[in-house]
């Protein structure tokens, strides 16, 4: 792994601890994180300053505060599937519109992409790649093709990650991914609260020909740790008419088409 690579995912890692220890501790100092983390106050006030301007943490004077929405938060699917469950029936249906036979479809795990399946499944000569486990059952009875990466299983999301995952991946190409996120910034890009996750849906949008993100607009404005990819890297949203009209014009001049349901 590069230097800089290397540094990065240490500096990621790192910040994510201290998120955690905010998270339990109610309060953080720099002076205490240095020593926790054997390293100096100056890069400890670096990744708080990073955390604050992602509005990960309140930065105080000599430490750092809690904000009310956490980046770490990291909610099961069956917790996530009870949310805005009608959105998101829309956006798999006008999703499945964009697939035609005879082409490779990426699904990642999450549960607008469930749906997704649900709705493809009477399709036919079509192959499904997907890291979700949830997914692929869906999918086992069609008559759809389905190749799952393999990988480590994350209980709470039934998604598979870790180097195995990504290895998969990088051997394969398709001609639309169809990628959920937790959150969803306008200007930063798209995040998840897992590092490893987002590795793997970063791979995704480098192997598919078009990146669809599918969300509700609920994650319009939201930053969770991992970034995955920046808006740059995908070319259309499909989305409820709840989302911000600023949001809504930011990804328009940026030239990403926009499917609102």
């Amino acid at each position: 792994m590069p230097s800089a690579e290397k540094n990065n995912l240490l500096n990621e890692e790192r910040r994510r601890a201290i998120l955690g220890l905010l998270q339990r501790e109610k309060r953080v100092l720099v002076t205490d994180l240095a020593k926790e983390f054997q390293t100096s106050q100056v890069t400890i006030r670096k990744d708080l300053e990073a955390l604050h301007l992602l509005g990960m943490v309140k930065r105080t004077h000599g430490g750092a505060l809690p904000t009310h929405d956490s980046a770490l938060e990291d909610p099961t699917l069956r917790e996530k599937g009870r949310l805005h469950r009608k959105e998101k029936l829309r956006i798999a249906a006008a999703a499945a519109r964009l697939v035609s036979e005879g082409q490779v479809v990426i699904l990642d795990s999450g549960t607008t992409t469930t749906e997704i399946a649900r709705a493809l499944r009477d399709m036919r000569n079509l192959t499904v790649i997907t890291n979700g486990v949830n997914v692929a059952a869906e999918l086992a009875n069609s008559a759809i093709d389905v190749i799952l990466t393999g990988g480590a299983m994350r209980k709470n999301s039934f998604s598979l990650v870790g180097p195995i995952a990504e290895e998969a991946l990088g051997r394969l190409n398709a001609d639309i991914l169809f990628l959920g996120v937790d959150g969803f910034d306008v200007r930063y890009g798209l995040s998840t609260p897992n590092l490893l996750e987002a590795k793997v849906n970063r791979i995704m949008t480098e192997i598919a020909k078009r990146t669809v993100v599918v969300c509700d607009s609920s994650k319009f404005g939201r930053r969770s740790l991992s970034l995955i990819a920046p808006p740059s890297s995908l070319q259309h949203v499909i989305t409820d008419k709840g989302i911000r009209k600023p949001d809504l014009l930011a990804l328009r001049n940026a030239g990403i088409e926009v499917t609102l349901v």
